[in-house]
């Protein structure tokens, strides 16, 4: 079965960090362009940074530019996003993807054929 299992999420105050995982089973990562999306309450699931399967190249949304990291290990199937200098905006449901995109990274989650199950992201003061 091919799955991907994110972790990683909590409650931060504004201003602070935190590092979400994204790790497959049943199929290798490090082959798939990877993505992560989120979704706060009432809004559409926006695209906030990708990663090609080469990690050659990546994505940020205008509005986490700066301030998040995506990156892989390849050693163990995994992507992580690195959050710095959270704000209350950034709070959301996060969800990581991944596909065989020829093209590369793309911000649609129609592009998408495997998801995670999502991990919470709350800033708050």
């Amino acid at each position: 079965q091919l799955q991907l299992v994110e972790s990683g999420g909590g409650l931060v105050q504004p201003g602070g960090s935190l590092r979400l995982s994204c790790v497959s089973s049943g199929f290798t990562l490090n082959y798939y362009v990877t993505s992560w999306f989120r979704q706060a309450p009432g809004k559409g699931r926006e695209g906030v940074s990708c990663i090609s399967s080469n990690t050659s190249s990546t994505y940020y949304a205008d509005s986490v530019k700066g301030r998040f990291t995506i990156s892989r290990d390849n050693a163990v199937n995994a992507v992580y996003l690195q959050m710095s200098s959270l704000k209350p905006e950034d709070t959301a449901v996060y969800y990581c993807a991944a596909d065989r995109l020829v093209a590369g990274c793309t911000s649609s989650s129609r592009d998408y054929a495997y998801w995670g199950q999502g991990t919470q992201v709350t800033v708050s003061s």
